[in-house]
């Protein structure tokens, strides 16, 4: 089991892919503008993850 798969059929859509992606760096923005950097951090580091996984690396076409 990966920690994050893209090739999972809840990412099939793409809208998902984006969402897990948006959303942790919104939720990045949020806690940086409320004056929390460590959880602007974590959350911003979660979100370029999904976003270098889900987006730059995608579904494996083979499977």
């Amino acid at each position: 089991m990966k920690f994050l798969d893209p090739n999972d059929p809840f990412f099939a859509p793409v809208w998902r892919r984006w969402a897990a992606v948006l959303l942790p760096l919104a939720w990045g923005g949020v806690e940086l503008y409320n004056g929390s950097p460590g959880w602007a951090v974590v959350f911003s580091g979660a979100g370029a993850y999904a976003f270098f996984k889900l987006i730059l690396q995608g579904p494996d076409p083979e499977q």
